[in-house]
C-alpha cells in the first residue's frame, strides 16, 4: 500500500515489510518522490506478493518474526498467545526470500 499512499498525498510509511526488505522500500519512495514513477511502481509491483502476505496472514508480528529469524536476525522466544507460523506460511515465507534474494542479500 505504500505507493497508493504515497500518490493520494503521504509523506512516508510505517512498513512491516521495511524490516525485511529496507533498501527496497527506500527505492520505492525515493524514486516516488524523485518523480520516477515508472520505477516506483516497478519496486511496487516486486514487493506486492510479499506485502499482502505479511499482511494478510493472521496475528502480526509472527509472520514478521518468521521472516526475520529465517534471514538470519533471530527475535527471540515467540511469548503466547503468539505461537509459530504454520507450514505453509513459512513455505510462502522462504518462497518470497528466495524471489526477494538479490534485494534481501543487499542488507
Amino acid at each position: 500500500m505504500t505507493l497508493p499512499l504515497l500518490a493520494v498525498g503521504a509523506e512516508g510509511v510505517i512498513s512491516v515489510v521495511a524490516n525485511i526488505v529496507p533498501r527496497d522500500m527506500i527505492e520505492l519512495v525515493s524514486t516516488y518522490t524523485a518523480g520516477r514513477v515508472a520505477d516506483a511502481q516497478q519496486a511496487h509491483l516486486r514487493l506486492f506478493p510479499l506485502c499482502r502476505d505479511m499482511l494478510g496472514w493472521p496475528r502480526t508480528p509472527i509472520p514478521i518474526k518468521a521472516a526475520m529469524k529465517l534471514l538470519g536476525r533471530d527475535t527471540g522466544e515467540l511469548r503466547l498467545p503468539m505461537t509459530p507460523l504454520d507450514a505453509a506460511g513459512e513455505a510462502s515465507l522462504r518462497q518470497h526470500t528466495r524471489t526477494l534474494r538479490c534485494t534481501v542479500s543487499r542488507l
